[in-house]
């Protein structure tokens, strides 16, 4: 049979689109004024092809694998899960006629059994997490990332080394760690993170991608996109006299990226008080002390329960000490809570939205075998193979052929998963980064919407914001240009109730 002949059913669906927060932001046009705003909940009627669900005549198998799959999802309309078809003894039989140049043949494909696929095996149970590693640069940010790739077995001894042996052409000997992180040159030339770096490892418990921030003000861009994609943050401070303060006063990246990842939403953060083996410190549980009672403060003031959802711990990046181990003896008696990674394996499971609608913010897209590839995390809904999506703005249809991890290949991908789809529908240069994946429930697209916002900082040049104030606005994987075309009201950040109507400036 020709895989080319089957028929397909067409589906015709109406549905409301709900109000939903934009993922993809408005442009803002020439004019002065705004561009005019669109109904955010709309009707309408879509038409697209469903899957298979008649066939000409019974597929002939390629494999046993093959003819597996095929019988498992024969009839399954989108978005539920396929049907399978009632099990036999074999998905095809061979007669001893059809084939008698060769009896040991035929007696092996009498054996064959085909046992039709699971309706859907999950790969792996294990919670996964992003873990963003945030803070001021020469913190030690990229030295802890890469001391968690080695303890975890991510390194092997022979990359090791040639990591140590460049480190020390470039004069650099206690950045080897950081190499790990930083591949580009320039950031190992330079000894700044400029990327969001980007790694994996797994523990018994659960499994984790790294994103490795830059730590510098010109790269705070990038360092909102890794945000962006987080769950858990962890801020490491250096305990070095002198380097705390510098990046904790005012200028310091310390407290702007805290506020940046609180106001984003990341709940879980962890602050790591590194360099406690150096010289000026020694392990000192004053030392320590102080860089607690300076911080607490102002997590408070940002939002955060301390309590609740901010841990501390003392470390050492470059020995490796608290990071998956208790500090030597004698090191850090006074510290009795958990290293770091048993920590991260401790923090209660993120609750999902796995029966919400499909929403996957593109992070970039690549060809592979003639299949554009999506990248992105699925923050919201279930997205499995064979499922036909929309691409968001333009509402292009597109079918999913595979689902991949960097480590893996799955059937079926729920929220928090980072996620490479290869899907049927599109050429690559027609996907940017920014745009949305979702299921029939669409993603409204809108040039207007209202917010809240936190005012965090203005620039020196702009100091006053006020209709007509101009930015750039980082939503998810988004980054557009805005314009503000009206401050409607000022909130009291304590009660959320407004405390000021028709606000026209807002300062510093």
């Amino acid at each position: 049979m020709n895989p080319n002949s089957m028929s397909f059913t067409p589906g015709q669906w109406k549905m409301d689109a709900p109000g939903f927060t934009p993922f993809v932001p408005f442009t803002p046009s020439s004019s002065s004024s705004p561009a005019p705003a669109t109904t955010t909940t709309t009707t309408t009627t879509t038409t697209y092809a469903a899957v298979p669900t008649t066939w000409d005549s019974e597929p002939a198998p390629r494999s046993s694998a093959a003819a597996a799959t095929t019988t498992a999802s024969w009839g399954a309309p989108v978005g539920e899960a396929p049907q399978q078809k009632p099990p036999t003894e074999s998905v095809f039989t061979v007669e001893d006629d059809d084939i008698e140049e060769d009896d040991e043949l035929v007696e092996e494909v009498k054996k064959l059994e085909i046992v039709p696929q699971q309706e859907y095996v999950d790969e792996d149970k294990r919670e996964h997490l992003n873990v963003i590693f945030i803070g001021h640069v020469d913190a030690g940010k990229s030295t802890i990332s890469g001391q968690v790739m080695l303890s975890t077995g991510q390194v092997d001894a022979r990359t090791l080394e040639k990591y140590e042996r460049e480190a020390k052409e470039n004069n650099r000997e206690s950045w080897f760690l950081a190499y790990i992180m930083d591949t580009n040159e320039e950031e190992r030339a330079k000894g700044k993170t400029v990327e969001v770096g980007r790694a994996h490892f797994e523990t018994d418990k659960k499994r984790y991608t790294i994103l490795d921030a830059p730590g510098h003000k010109n790269y705070v861009p990038n360092m909102i996109g890794g945000a962006a994609q987080s769950d858990v943050a962890i801020l490491v401070i250096s305990a070095r006299r002198g380097e705390f303060e510098t990046g904790f006063e005012k200028g310091g990246q310390s407290r702007e990226h805290v506020r940046l990842v609180k106001t984003i939403g990341v709940k879980y953060l962890i602050i790591v008080i590194n360099k406690m083996d150096d010289p000026t410190v020694e392990w000192e549980k004053s030392r320590y002390d102080e860089c607690v009672d300076k911080l607490t403060p102002f997590l408070k003031s940002t939002g955060y329960n301390v309590k609740k959802d901010v841990i501390f711990i003392p470390v050492s990046g470059l020995t490796g000490a608290n990071i998956m181990k208790q500090a030597p003896e004698g090191k850090c008696p006074w510290y009795e809570g958990l290293p770091l990674l048993p920590t991260l394996d401790a923090l209660t499971p993120i609750e999902r939205k796995a029966d919400a609608p499909l929403r996957i913010p593109v992070v970039d897209s690549f060809k592979d075998r003639g299949l554009t590839v999506i990248m992105g995390k699925v923050e919201a809904g279930t997205v499995t193979v064979g499922q036909n999506i929309f691409l968001m703005p333009g509402k292009i249809p597109l079918e999913v052929t595979a689902i991949n991890t960097e480590i893996s290949t799955m059937q079926r991908a729920k929220p928090g998963e980072n996620i490479k789809l290869s899907v049927r529908g599109i050429e690559e240069g027609a996907v940017s980064s920014g745009f949305v994946l979702s299921d029939a429930n669409l993603v409204p697209c809108v040039t207007e919407f209202e917010c809240i916002l936190a005012v965090q900082e203005l620039s020196k040049e702009k100091t006053l914001m006020t209709a007509g104030y101009e930015a750039v606005l980082h939503l998810h994987t988004a980054v557009e240009e805005c314009v503000i075309s009206e401050l409607v009201s000022q909130i009291d950040p304590k009660t959320n109730k407004d405390i000021k109507k028709k606000a026209d400036i807002h300062k510093e």
